[in-house]
């Protein structure tokens, strides 16, 4: 008798140790519920931070908690204590991929980028063809300035993964940094129509343009000359571009221009723009741009893109201020990517010129030339790595004062040389 009653009572021992591990299981995971919950939906770090300390006191071996915590320390750039979460999963889990993208996460956003380029190499080797933590190195790489790595790297992941934008995006953003140098020779072709009966337009326009480039550690510089035979008379302009890189995130666009064949060209032109790589591979713009011809002419621009599988939207607007009324010009642009990062197919429309297209000096005539409509298209093909041909068309109709609309076509030709 005695001894079933010693059974049964072992027995219901037992099984309060099983509701007693169930239980703790289920608290674990109910804090880590609400420590999400504060940390997503109430943006409250302290209150969420606290409940994955009170999780694991129950669960020191929860990894997930663990992982989660160290992105709370992350976000807060606290170094140290991130760390310290990653690093104890990793000992009892080496390959757990949460702790290892942690770990390049918090050293690329805290300007580590050797430490994350550790990491992420350690990463590779137990996920290889992991594409995020692939595309991870490469904005590393980029950060180090190993450009021709980074850009080897980008085009590989997107030759697996075609349709990822943000290899796209990465390899777009690249690839002008992946040689030192290039060599860039254009030439346009403009025609009018009957319409144009005088004098500046009777005759086709020729515009061509020689750029050499070179990358720095600093960004890329481009040093251009642009010949024209337009307006009855022809004419040189010397440029100056250059994208010097801010930070991961953000680069800008500086441009000065200097003629003296006015009105061939303006005498003076310059441009600044301020670039945003965002999330979700966006990107955004706001910039000005400056023309001098007889009286000075203030444009300021800004616009939106986004890399969507195979193809890149953007929209853009150039603004005028006018003594009674704003100028607007609006331009939409969509490029499919049918190859590598030199292939593609694009299409523009929209209203009004672009004072960023050499051909568009018409800017200096009239500023009702901002009325005008646009279509434009332009193949690229990349020969090789490094030589690329891109043929281009256009038309232009313009409303006009005291005469039929008027057209302008254009055609046009590039060629590239990176080395």
């Amino acid at each position: 008798m005695h001894t079933l009653r010693y059974f049964l009572f072992f027995c219901l021992l037992m099984l309060s140790g099983v509701r007693t591990v169930r239980a703790q299981s289920v608290d674990s995971d109910e804090l880590f519920r609400q420590a999400r919950e504060a940390a997503f939906d109430r943006k409250d770090y302290e209150k969420a931070k606290a409940l994955c300390q009170q999780a694991l006191t129950q669960s020191p071996n929860y990894a997930d908690i663990r992982n989660f915590l160290g992105r709370l320390y992350t976000w807060e750039k606290k170094v140290a204590e991130a760390n310290e979460q990653f690093t104890t999963v990793l000992k009892g889990q080496p390959q757990n991929r949460e702790a290892l993208v942690g770990l390049i996460d918090l050293n690329y956003w805290n300007d580590r980028p050797v430490q994350a380029l550790t990491h992420a190499n350690t990463a590779l080797q137990f996920y290889t063809d992991d594409v995020e933590i692939r595309l991870k190195k490469v904005r590393v790489l980029d950060e180090l300035r190993q450009y021709s790595e980074a850009y080897a790297l980008a085009l590989a992941v997107l030759k697996a993964a075609p349709a990822n934008a943000d290899a796209r995006s990465l390899v777009e953003r690249i690839k002008a940094n992946a040689s030192q140098n290039s060599v860039a020779l254009s030439y346009d072709y403009l025609y009018f129509d009957k319409n144009y009966n005088d004098a500046l337009h009777k005759a086709p326009w020729q515009v061509a343009s020689l750029t050499y480039g070179r990358t720095t550690r600093l960004g890329s510089l481009a040093a251009r000359v642009n010949y024209a035979n337009r307006f009855s008379g022809t004419g040189f302009q010397a440029e100056l571009d250059a994208y010097p890189r801010l930070s991961p995130t953000f680069y800008a666009y500086v441009s000065v221009g200097l003629s003296g064949d006015e009105p061939i060209f303006p005498r003076f032109r310059a441009g600044a723009s301020l670039y945003a790589n965002l999330p979700r591979s966006f990107e955004a713009e706001v910039g000005a741009r400056y023309l001098k011809f007889s009286s000075p002419t203030w444009i300021y621009t800004a616009s939106a893109g986004k890399y969507v599988s195979s193809f890149w939207i953007n929209l853009r607007t150039y603004l005028i201020p006018g003594d009674h009324a704003l100028s607007k010009t609006f331009i939409g642009t969509v490029r499919y990517y049918y190859g590598g990062a030199d292939d593609y197919l694009g299409l523009s429309g929209g209203t009004g010129l672009s004072p960023d297209e050499t051909r568009n000096v018409l800017l200096g005539e009239t500023r009702q030339n901002l009325l005008s409509q646009r279509a434009s298209a332009e193949f690229r093909k990349g020969l090789t790595s490094r030589d690329v041909l891109s043929l281009t068309a256009s038309w232009y109709g313009e409303e006009q004062a005291n005469r039929p609309r008027g057209s302008q076509w254009g055609v046009g030709v590039g060629y590239k040389k990176r080395f």
